[in-house]
C-alpha cells in the first residue's frame, strides 16, 4: 500500500504520530483525573504539594509506557 514511501521516512512519520498521540492521551488523562478528584491539581502543585507531583509523574509514566507499547506493537 505504501511501497512508494521510503521506510525511514515512514518510520519517522509513525514515530511523530505516536508521540503526538501519547502527549494527547496524557493531557486527556490529566484533565479527566482532575475532574474526578476533589482537589485541583494545578493549585496543589503551585502550593508545592510533592505528593500530587509524584502522582502526576507516575500517571504520565504509566500512560506513556502503555500508549507507546500499543503504538509500537501496532506498527510491527
Amino acid at each position: 500500500m505504501l511501497d512508494w514511501i521510503d521506510p525511514i521516512i515512514l518510520n519517522f512519520v509513525y514515530a511523530a504520530l505516536g508521540g503526538f498521540l501519547t502527549v494527547w492521551f496524557m493531557r486527556f488523562a490529566c484533565r479527566f483525573f482532575n475532574k474526578i478528584v476533589n482537589f485541583n491539581i494545578s493549585d496543589e502543585l503551585a502550593k508545592g504539594n510533592v505528593a500530587v507531583g509524584l502522582m502526576i509523574c507516575g500517571m504520565f509514566i504509566g500512560i506513556g509506557i502503555a500508549t507507546g507499547l500499543v503504538i509500537g506493537l501496532g506498527l510491527s
